[in-house]
Parts: C-alpha cells; structure tokens; sequence
C-alpha cells in the first residue's frame, strides 16, 4: 500500500460514507461519535473505523481532553489535495486558451478569405 500523503488522503475519501462524515463535520464543528452516527445505518464500531481512516489522512483530528473524544474536521488537510488538483487545472486552462487562440486564428483566416 502507498504511504505517501496524497495516496492516504485520496483513499480516505474514496468511500462515500467517509466523504459525509466530513461534510457533517465541517457544517457541524466537533461532534460526538454517536451524533455522527445518527443518520447512518452502520454500528458504532464502524463510524469509528471511518474515522480512524479520516484521522489517520489528517482529515480529523480526536480531543483527548472529553470522555466522548468528539471528532473535528481539520480543513487545512484538504490543501495537498486542492495543490495538486490546481495544477491540473492550470494546465487545462492553458490548453484551453491555446485551443480558443488557434480557433480565433481559424475563423478570422475564413472571415478573410470570405471577404475577397
């Protein structure tokens, strides 16, 4: 298995149910083990599972400090993964500004050529 960082995180969001996890926990702040829990239909044991692998790509961190150890998403995490999309990005941007360059090029060749 890959341990590279960015191979960690994209493996931890590969499973839906984790994705949702982390959407409650960035729309809801730290929050409990079983309020996590509540909307899915999994037991207790397995939200935990989930969080570990989010916790383990950095994606959450645990407070030691409370009884019920709440769960709190942690967003800087994402910003490997946001790098590495960007740069993707920029190169399809860059590709696509060539590709309307070169069509500008063509349709003005035909506008001239139409014009004599």
């Amino acid at each position: 298995m890959n341990t590279d960082p960015l191979s960690i995180q994209f493996a931890a969001l590969a499973d839906p149910t984790r994705r949702a996890i982390l959407a409650r926990l960035s729309e809801e702040g730290e929050t409990s083990v079983n309020d996590l829990a509540a909307p899915f239909a999994m037991s207790l044991p397995a939200i935990s599972r989930h969080l570990k692998v989010l916790e383990n790509a950095g994606f959450v961190s645990r407070s030691r400090a409370a009884q019920w150890r709440p769960a709190k998403f942690e967003p800087l995490a994402m910003k490997g993964i946001a790098d590495w999309i960007d740069h993707y990005r920029r190169f399809w941007e860059s590709s696509f500004d060539r590709l309307d360059g070169f069509l500008k090029r063509i349709q003005s060749r035909d506008d001239d050529a139409s014009h004599h």
